[in-house]
């Protein structure tokens, strides 16, 4: 209890440095609220089969999809605000706390969290269901007259998803950051973040292998199954996105040295700032390229597939049925769904590292670099963090086309242009280098003097 009341003092001091986790909490919990709404409407009376049979396959879908984008969003987010507080933790073991009440009270504050964006998101879910009946039912999948309705269902999926997945974030993040003692904490508040532990490497081992798994499995076993190829290669982007985002860390730390003096040939003291600060900080850099390559990997990965079974569909002269219909209206709302919400993740992220930076931006500024340069400096490091993300997504996305365009067509690549992809590029790209440069410029406002001393 001791360690509760800490949590709840904590954050009424410190609300600002959650509320990116927050705003990430909320979109997630009105997100799968959403969506588990239509469960309560499918089990209304008077609802035929077929609608109530597509009502709860979008609802299940989107559902487990919805708790492990929750969990990555709270993840990143979530990550930052235990490192910024590393000095304080280190002052709390100096005191006689140990790693298990440490780790106690940063849940207890994550499950606060998590409880008040459920119950702010449950109004703003109710109107996202009510208008993702509405296009269902205009769209045919869902037949006229059937009632909204949100219930208990909405409420206990909403709620329990963004919890569980609250408490998953916290146990994850907390793990490595409680155990040193309080002398390491203090040396690690100060010194980089570059390498990465073995249970991140192993973990993004799995999510890779599980994508490879699935790729060969839609190549082979799947081929000529005709739409049904999709239960497996459609997953497949997202494990090996997240695996790779997993790996951000090294991915990092490899393209930097690899652009290093290209980089600083060009631009100058901007790009060595930038070099030196990547090859220190990739760890913390890299919760901003997983939001990069989640959305690059997704939205190219699942618009490809489709892309690739509409053609697939019209060269061989099939008649469209409600079936193909439910299901291409199933993948555009679960990609709208991911990506959106990974573009929100994206830039929630960016806009809480940024917002971190600023007692470094003042340290810069106070050792004579100007607010210039610190702006080109993060110009620089948005541009890598852009090129690596889109890159890898683009790879991740490979692993859903390829496999399933063997399925569908025979051929290992699909007579589909790039147009979609260098949509996909050029929206991650804005994303990216508006929401940094942007976030950077706001926290340059306040004087360098007094961003020190916060």
């Amino acid at each position: 209890m001791r360690m509760f009341a800490l949590a709840l003092r904590s954050l009424r001091r410190r609300a600002g440095g959650f509320a990116a986790t927050f705003v990430s909490m909320v979109f997630g919990a009105a997100m799968v609220m959403a969506f588990a709404s239509l469960v309560d409407t499918a089990v209304g009376n008077g609802v035929p089969s077929d609608s109530r049979r597509s009502l709860i396959t979008m609802a299940v879908v989107v559902g487990g999809w919805g708790l492990i984008m929750v969990v990555f969003s709270v993840i990143s987010t979530l990550t930052l605000v235990v490192r910024q507080r590393g000095p304080e933790m280190a002052l709390l073991k100096q005191v006689g706390a140990t790693p298990m009440q440490i780790g106690r009270m940063i849940v207890s504050e994550t499950a606060v969290v998590a409880l008040a964006a459920g119950l702010t998101a449950i109004l703003p879910a109710a109107a996202a269901g009510r208008a993702l009946l509405s296009l269902l039912i205009s769209t045919g999948r869902v037949a006229d007259g059937v009632d909204y309705a949100f219930g208990a269902y909405a409420l206990g999926i909403g709620l329990g998803v963004t919890f569980t997945a609250a408490i998953i974030a916290a146990v994850i993040t907390v793990r490595g950051a409680v155990r040193p003692t309080a002398a390491e904490s203090i040396r690690n508040a100060a010194a980089g973040d570059a390498r990465m532990g073995r249970r991140r490497k192993a973990a993004a081992v799995v999510f890779l292998v599980l994508g490879a798994s699935l790729a060969v499995t839609t190549a082979t076993a799947m081929r000529g199954k005709g739409i049904d190829a999709m239960q497996t290669a459609g997953q497949t982007s997202i494990w090996v996105s997240i695996g790779l985002a997993l790996a951000g860390p090294a991915l990092i730390g490899r393209v930097t040295a690899a652009l290093a003096r290209p980089l600083e040939r060009v631009a100058g003291v901007p790009a060595y700032l930038t070099v030196q600060y990547v090859r220190r900080r990739s760890g913390r850099l890299a919760t901003t390229l997983m939001p990069i390559i989640l959305f690059t990997g997704i939205a190219t990965g699942t618009l490809y597939m489709q892309w690739i079974e509409n053609a697939a569909t019209a060269a061989s002269g099939a008649v469209v049925t409600a079936d193909d219909k439910t299901v291409e209206t199933l993948n555009f709302t679960v990609i709208g769904m991911l990506v959106v919400f990974s573009a929100i993740m994206l830039i929630n992220t960016l806009v809480a590292a940024m917002t971190y930076r600023r007692g470094e931006f003042a340290r810069q500024r106070l050792a004579g670099i100007t607010p210039g340069q610190v702006l080109q400096t993060v110009a620089v490091e948005g541009v890598i963090l852009t090129l690596l993300g889109v890159v890898s997504g683009a790879v991740a996305g490979l692993f859903t086309i390829v496999p399933y365009s063997i399925a569908r067509t025979g051929h290992a690549l699909p007579d589909v242009g790039a147009g979609t992809y260098l949509g996909v590029v050029a929206v991650a790209a804005v994303l990216t280098l508006g929401t940094g440069l942007g976030a950077a410029r706001r926290a340059l406002r306040t004087p360098a003097v007094e961003a020190v001393t916060r």
